[in-house]
């Protein structure tokens, strides 16, 4: 009897022995497995989160990896992303979404609906007001200043009264001055080692004189 119980626990022993080892066989191997296989097929849709309305062409962005897809006109997206990475959802007027792909999964694909919220933009104030009356209208369109075309400008600009104040207040450019310079020079080279003339004296000196001061010539600038 002794015997017989012996041989009994010799061969139970023996059976879970065994079997434990081929548990731990198989779970090595499927982590083996798992961990060389990380590349899985994600897919899904895109839609918003109030409407649950598709969003054709959205981005699908690998974050870090320079690669992606857009959706189709349904929403639909498909694109291969190794376990681990993130991935970044984004649509025109709505907030960018980022999600993980978990890094522990068993099977090589993964699907999700990913709910895009919308994102608040802020327009400047718009005044709205009510229609003008006919007689307000031609009052404003009666007073509304148009821009002088070029023709106009250049009437302007020739004018007698344009041009005194344009020589009065722009002063003389370049060649001005240089003549200006250069008569200067000449006279004095003209009247070296004699006196020179009194203008005082000069009767076409004192004309000129008498038309600069009924042009208003000396009068005091303001």
């Amino acid at each position: 009897m002794k015997r017989l119980l012996r041989y009994t626990l010799i061969i139970l022993s023996c059976f879970f022995a065994t079997r434990s080892a081929a548990q731990s066989t198989n779970t090595k191997t499927g982590t083996e497995k798992n961990t060389g296989d990380s590349v899985i097929q994600l897919y899904g849709v895109v839609m918003t989160a109030d409407s649950l309305r598709a969003l054709p062409g959205a981005s699908v962005i690998v974050v870090g990896k320079g690669r992606g897809t857009i959706a189709n006109e349904y929403g639909v997206f498909s694109i291969a992303v190794l376990k681990g990475d993130e991935i970044l959802f984004s649509y025109v007027g709505f907030k960018d979404k980022s999600v993980n792909i978990p890094a522990n999964l068993t099977d090589n694909q993964y699907s999700l609906v990913q709910l895009m919220v919308n994102d608040t933009t802020y327009l400047p104030a718009t005044i709205i007001r009510t229609r003008p009356t006919r007689a307000q209208f031609e009052r404003d369109f009666v007073n509304t200043r148009i821009p002088d075309d070029d023709l106009e400008i250049a009437r302007k600009n020739t004018e007698e009264a344009k041009r005194k104040v344009l020589i009065a207040s722009l002063p003389p450019d370049g060649r001005e001055a240089v003549n200006q310079q250069l008569r200067t020079q000449a006279a004095k080279a003209y009247y070296a080692g004699q006196t020179p003339p009194m203008q005082v004296f000069n009767p076409a000196a004192w004309a000129e004189f008498i038309e600069a001061w009924k042009r208003g010539d000396f009068r005091k600038k303001k």
